[in-house]
């Protein structure tokens, strides 16, 4: 038997092989064609190499991706993954070996925009593209923010600005037992909210061999189905689980002729590993990094000399990957042969991160509702703030067990907020959309896999509540004024693109926002320590009162800011402008595209009808999360990155949609396709029957 690679009326591959390693195969080669300029991006990326040729804004993430030996920690979890774990080891060779086989013969436009040529993938390239896409994902610069905030305003600083902040990513997960769906097979549905990428970061697709039949949602670049599949007898689906797994530690080092000394918990100074490596910049001259790594981890702020500002601190970074050279790749075939949600239990033991609340539901009944990954054991301390590296009682001592939960009333609910990962977490999403979904779900007791869609695009806004409490007290506006207030005391609440009740809301909670970070007792927080660029949206003032403005607005006491007088200024300040249209006006998406700007990327993307942004509803804590940064900009840079239902009856019954479409090629029909059914709130059917397939190729096993 041939391997087939098969599409349906979308463009997404459905790939049939005859074993393993040439599904593997396939999938890699059908990844190069639909994500070529993609998948080097992320490469680039990884390796610290993107800045040769998107020039010198790219130069802090290739700076921190080589201070932070990204590429040499996927190289070592390769060699284990290869010595402990050989049968999955030559899986993941076999997909590179797709991607190298397809490179080569692919011209993404980008590729001449950007004076770049496909270059040539390493066994270990997905392991390293797996860990620069999530080595933010825990949000571990939020540490630095919190220390900026406890030492300048003091402890009640990390509760008054916890929130989902900008730099997180999370995501709405619910799963129905089968009494309550009008099918008695359980029902799977959510969405992952990410930074919404063009491409996206999710790609449709299907793998079928003679072990497994499996739909789902890969990450480009990467073999298998790691975080959304429905195997037909089995689903999953995963939330962010918000657990902090990665340390910070302020280092005390010197320098010693040539080499770098760093002080360690017992009171002596150790030899720290150091060299140097030079980034090429396209346009302007190479720039050399120092890459020094501690007994903690890599250095990735600072150094022997302190900050650029003179301040005198390096931060090493802690991560279980580096510790442990495992990045969980050893649950992704296991997950991929799953019959039953114990088939999946057992894949998830050997999950590592970004650590996951995971449900799961099978066609026997099995439900399944756990937090999966690895988290150290270590001082509470240790998760809230960066500590001293030098100071014992701040090492790992172990890991986790990993937290397990149960349904209420036929329904389990994540999106983010404190659920069974509260133990192993600091800052946890607000209740609201968890709240909201599953008041949603509980308006009646039986629900089908076609009724999840009003779920997912639901715009009310409970976030809003201590604005407008604080609103209503207020007498003895102007007349202006006093028409806004009672708007907005008479407004449902609900985020819709054709609201211009929505955007009067918005723009008093700029106002406020900006008025509180303008305040004199939040001003030395306002010019942020001098840590690198790419931790700079952890830092900044006017995001973090934007997101935590319901905690800083419904605080008893706030460092004595008369709120009802700010709150008073904003509105009049509202007053005085020209009256906003519907939110849609400047509520619209803002993909982020690694050549955005570039006049070869505006003239590859001329009449894309996503190149002018297109109106969204929703808000940062509606459960359609589309997130604005209230009091920097209504454009939403972040948001659903895929929609799915997983329907247990009958696979070809569940559904799903991505931002944009299965081709990262904008020449293509399906570059853009599914954009507007995402816009509307609509998903795409799940195809299952090859009949109704169209057969692309086939690649034959000697191509293997």
């Amino acid at each position: 038997m041939t391997t087939e690679i098969h599409r349906d009326a979308w463009g997404i591959p459905h790939l049939r092989a005859p074993g393993t390693r040439a599904l593997a195969h396939a999938h890699g080669l059908v990844t190069a064609r639909d994500r070529a300029w993609q998948l080097e991006v992320e490469r680039h990326r990884l390796e610290g190499t993107s800045a040769a040729f998107l020039g010198p804004d790219a130069l802090p993430w290739d700076r921190f991706a080589r201070r932070a030996r990204l590429a040499d920690t996927a190289r070592r979890c390769w060699t284990a993954l290869r010595e402990n774990d050989p049968q999955t080891a030559d899986w993941v060779r076999a997909y590179v070996d797709g991607v190298n086989d397809a490179l080569p013969h692919t011209d993404a436009p980008e590729f001449t925009a950007a004076g770049l040529a496909p270059g040539r993938w390493e066994p270990w390239t997905p392991l390293g593209v797996w860990l620069s896409t999530h080595i933010l994902f825990a949000g571990f610069p939020a540490k630095l923010w919190r220390e900026e905030g406890v030492r300048h305003l003091g402890p009640e600083a990390v509760g008054l600005f916890a929130a989902d902040g900008p730099g997180t990513s999370g995501s709405n997960g619910w799963l129905l037992a089968g009494d309550r769906t009008t099918t008695g097979q359980p029902i799977i549905a959510g969405d992952p909210h990410r930074y919404i990428e063009d491409p996206g970061v999710y790609q449709q697709i299907r793998l079928a061999c003679d072990e497994f039949d499996v739909v789902g949602l890969a990450v480009p670049g990467v073999p298998g189905l790691a975080h959304f599949g429905h195997a037909g007898s089995v689903a999953w689906a995963i939330t962010n689980a918000m657990a902090d797994y990665q340390d910070l530690y302020h280092e005390r080092l010197r320098r010693t002729g040539a080499g770098v000394e760093a002080l360690g918990p017992d009171g002596r100074w150790h030899r720290a590993a150091r060299h140097t490596e030079i980034i090429q910049v396209a346009g302007e001259a190479p720039v050399e990094v120092e890459v020094i790594e501690t007994d903690r981890g890599p250095v990735v702020s600072g150094g022997p000399e302190g900050l650029d500002d003179g301040t005198p601190l390096a931060l090493s970074l802690r991560i279980p990957p580096r510790v442990t050279a495992d990045l969980g790749f050893g649950a992704l075939l296991p997950l991929l042969r799953a019959r039953t949600v114990a088939d999946v239990d057992r894949a998830l033991d050997q999950w590592a991160e970004p650590v996951n609340v995971v449900q799961a539901a099978d066609t026997d009944g099995g439900l399944l509702h756990r937090v999966a990954g690895k988290v150290p054991v270590r001082a509470r301390a240790n998760r809230v703030h960066p500590v001293p590296a030098w100071e014992p009682g701040h090492e790992w001592t172990g890991w986790h067990e990993m937290p397990r939960a149960g349904l209420t009333d036929g329904l389990a609910v994540m999106a983010n907020q404190r659920g069974p990962a509260a133990p192993l977490g600091v800052e946890f999403a607000p209740p609201h959309r968890a709240d909201r979904i599953r008041a949603l779900l509980g308006e009646r007791r039986v629900w089908s896999a076609d009724d999840m869609a009003a779920v997912h695009t639901d715009t009310h806004l409970a976030s809003c509540a201590p604005l407008l409490d604080h609103l209503a007290t207020l007498d003895g506006l102007g007349p202006q004024s006093a028409r806004i207030r009672e708007r907005l005391l008479a407004w449902d609440r609900r985020m819709d693109a054709d609201s211009a009740d929505a955007a009067l809301y918005a723009a008093v909670r700029s106002a406020v926002v900006r008025r509180l970070a303008a305040h004199p007792a939040f001003a030395p927080l306002t010019t942020p320590p001098a840590h690198p660029e790419v931790f700079q949206p952890w830092l900044a003032l006017t995001p973090r009162i934007g997101f935590a403005l319901e905690h800083l607005l419904k605080a008893e006491e706030l460092y004595g800011i008369d709120r009802r007088a700010e709150i008073r200024a904003a509105v009049e300040e509202v007053a005085a402008a020209a009256p906003p249209g519907p939110w849609g006006d400047t509520h619209r998406l803002a993909p982020w595209r690694a050549l955005a700007g570039h006049p070869a990327d505006r003239a590859a993307s001329a009449g894309d009808p996503a190149y002018e942004p297109p109106a969204l509803s929703g808000d940062h804590d509606c459960v359609l999360c589309t997130s604005a940064v209230p009091g920097v900009t209504d454009r939403a840079a972040r948001g659903p990155a895929a929609r799915y239902v997983w329907d247990l009856a009958d696979r070809a019954d569940s559904r799903w949609i991505v931002p944009f479409g299965a081709a990262g090629d904008p020449r293509s029909p399906h570059h853009h396709d599914q954009l507007p059914l995402w816009l509307a709130g609509e998903l795409a059917p799940v195809v299952t029957d090859w009949d109704l397939l169209t057969k692309e190729t086939d690649v034959k096993e000697t191509d293997v």
